[in-house]
C-alpha cells in the first residue's frame, strides 16, 4: 500500500484535532467531570440535605414497584 498526500493528510489533520481535543480536555477536565458525575436521587450537595423520613418511605415504595414491574416482565 502506497502512501498517498490524501492519507498523509487525513492522518495528520487527524493527529492535530486529536490533539487539541486532549489539551481543551486536560485543561478543562474539572469542569467536565461536574457535569457527567451522577448526582444521585437528591440533586444537593452530599452532606447539605437531609431527606424526610416520609421522602424516603416513598422513594423506597416506588423502587419496590420498579423492582416487581420488572421481576414482572
Amino acid at each position: 500500500m502506497a502512501l498517498n498526500k490524501d492519507f498523509l493528510m487525513g492522518f495528520l489533520s487527524g493527529t492535530v484535532v486529536g490533539a487539541v481535543g486532549y489539551r481543551l480536555y486536560e485543561q478543562n477536565s474539572g469542569q467536565l467531570q461536574r457535569l457527567v458525575q451522577p448526582r444521585g436521587a437528591f440533586p444537593q450537595a452530599a452532606g447539605s440535605f437531609k431527606p424526610s423520613v416520609e421522602e424516603l418511605v416513598a422513594q423506597k415504595e416506588r423502587l419496590e414497584d420498579m423492582i416487581a414491574e420488572l421481576q414482572v416482565n
